[in-house]
């Protein structure tokens, strides 16, 4: 996993409440169990106006214009600012992976599902969660101002509004170690690597038949 860095980028507005796992990445697309390929079907439903199919050309589909990840204003975003209890329904870590695949980094809303919320950690992305008048002033500087930007400082957790104003936010200091350092569950596994195979050692010279 790659280390989370403070970052500029222009803010995508998703202006839905209860946005579920299904939509995010519809269930015909969770045949794979690779984390990345996952992002041109990411609001399949939402972007596109025919139904994708697992192996299909995207580039040869038509696009839902009023979606807003299809519109030229929001191309390149990797913010995505959403309403109340993002990433609802099912449990698919496909959802993180999609996002992230498409190149969202931070997702910002008041509030999101258990589930979803850790699965963004451990794939580096970094849900944050700011209160309902924050997020609606967000929508509206973004709604009003095209190429609308954010500055995501998470070592001072800190939001850096286009005018300079700052936005805190908390963090748990352990997830948040985990991004700085890029450390998945693999990746803090490793970190005690010469403990495992030191183990591994003893274990074979004292019960030899088992391997």
């Amino acid at each position: 996993m790659e280390k989370f860095t403070k970052f500029t980028a222009i803010v995508a507005p998703m202006d839905r409440a209860n946005v579920d796992t299904d939509a995010i990445i519809p269930k015909q697309f969770l045949k794979s169990i690779k984390r990345t390929g996952f992002g041109p079907n990411l609001f399949d439903e939402w972007r596109y106006e025919d139904v994708g199919e697992p192996g299909r050309d995207n580039s040869k589909r038509p696009l839902r214009k009023d979606f807003v990840l299809n519109q030229p204003r929001y191309q390149g975003a990797q913010i995505l600012i959403a309403r109340e209890n993002f990433g609802c329904g099912s449990s698919r870590e496909h959802a993180p992976w999609a996002l992230k695949d498409y190149g969202f980094d931070v997702i910002i809303a008041p509030s999101f599902a258990d589930i979803f919320f850790n699965n963004s950690f451990k794939n580096g992305i970094l849900p944050i969660v700011l209160d309902e008048q924050t997020v609606d002033g967000l929508f509206k500087e973004i709604f009003a101002q095209e190429g609308y930007e954010l500055t995501i400082d998470l070592e001072n957790q800190q939001i850096i509004k286009p005018n300079g104003e700052a936005i805190g936010f908390e963090v748990d200091a352990f997830r948040k170690h985990c991004l700085l350092n890029g450390l998945d569950d693999i990746g803090l596994t490793l970190q005690h690597e010469d403990e495992i195979k030191t183990f591994e050692t003893k274990h074979k010279a004292t019960s030899p038949w088992l391997f």
